[in-house]
């Protein structure tokens, strides 16, 4: 299936998502002030099917985010291995972002996608220890993208999850900035220490390095770390991609669902990734551990929800 554009008439914004690559939407843009911003970060041939799609627009992670340790883990007395590319290696970011989803409803400035893992990818079903349903419904308004997402359990047996998305923001925003002008800002006080990309357990306030409370420039970071401690002024998560020389910023709003942010500067690319999660990397043995981490169980027959909005507008002053 080709990528699938929608769009809002009226404010003339428009995104596109790839089925075929895991209901991957890698392109999203706003008019605004009189010009065209490109919100998402993806490789020219993306829509092709031919690039990692953990690399470009937004990844769709689930029934966990991030690393799996050596791609091993304990459920209900069942040992699992995860077939990890070498041994000792971590496995990454779930069952669905590189596999077909199938389209159940589209209007013209929407579209909702279904992943099963026993449907669309069984030869994953036994990796997991329940079946899993995941629905994503993508909806272009105004300035903003609206994501829906529900997770249900058709299965028996109870479903451990964790969730979350993995945007490439694009910067700078406009061709008159620079990522000199790039500022990043986030509510996380603490992060997770990490040793080889997974948490040891403990955490910490977060130093200079990688605190974003009141704002930093994106050119003196290099991130890779998995904030928590998330300290929302309201009802809802704020993180921003502020870019002073265009006068726009990125806001990226969720509910009070996700407790962690991976952010993440790609080497070599102007781009960063502000990844909202309802659980840490390897959150599966964390709880294992006895560590509260946000890991989840969802029974039988039942079903969650939960959202993210990305929007582009003026810096509020």
């Amino acid at each position: 299936m080709p990528a699938i554009t929608i769009r809002d008439s009226v404010s003339g914004s428009q995104a596109q998502v790839l089925p075929e690559l895991g209901f991957n939407l890698f392109q999203f843009s706003v008019p605004i002030n009189g010009q065209t911003v490109e919100v998402l970060d993806a490789d020219e041939n993306f829509a092709e099917g031919n690039v990692k799609p953990s690399r470009c627009g937004i990844p769709i992670l689930f029934p966990f985010p991030n690393r799996i340790a050596e791609g091993k883990f304990t459920w209900d007395g069942k040992e699992y291995q995860l077939p990890t590319p070498k041994p000792g290696a971590h496995y990454i970011h779930g069952f669905c972002l590189d596999r077909p989803w199938r389209v159940i409803e589209q209007t013209e400035n929407s579209v909702t996608g279904e992943f099963q893992l026993s449907k669309d990818a069984p030869d994953r079903l036994e990796l997991w220890p329940a079946d899993f349903i995941i629905r994503c419904t993508y909806l272009v308004r105004g300035n903003a993208l609206k994501s829906q997402f529900s997770f249900t359990n058709p299965d028996d047996k109870p479903l451990p999850w964790g969730f979350g998305t993995h945007a490439y923001f694009r910067i700078p925003l406009t061709d008159g900035s620079s990522t000199e002008h790039i500022v990043l800002e986030a509510p996380a006080h603490k992060k997770w220490i990490l040793e080889n990309f997974i948490p040891t357990g403990e955490q910490v306030p977060v130093d200079e390095a990688c605190d974003l409370t009141d704002g930093a420039y994106y050119s003196t970071l290099k991130l890779d770390d998995v904030l928590t401690d998330l300290r929302p002024e309201g009802e809802t998560l704020e993180s921003l991609v502020i870019d002073e020389g265009a006068g726009l910023q990125i806001v990226q709003e969720c509910d009070n669902r996700y407790r962690e942010l991976v952010v993440f500067t790609p080497p070599g690319r102007n781009a960063v990734c502000m990844e909202p999660y309802t659980c840490p990397t390897d959150a599966i043995n964390l709880t294992a551990k006895g560590i509260d981490c946000g890991w989840e169980t969802l029974d039988p027959g039942k079903s969650v929800q939960t959202w993210i909005d990305i929007r582009v507008e003026p810096i509020m002053a």
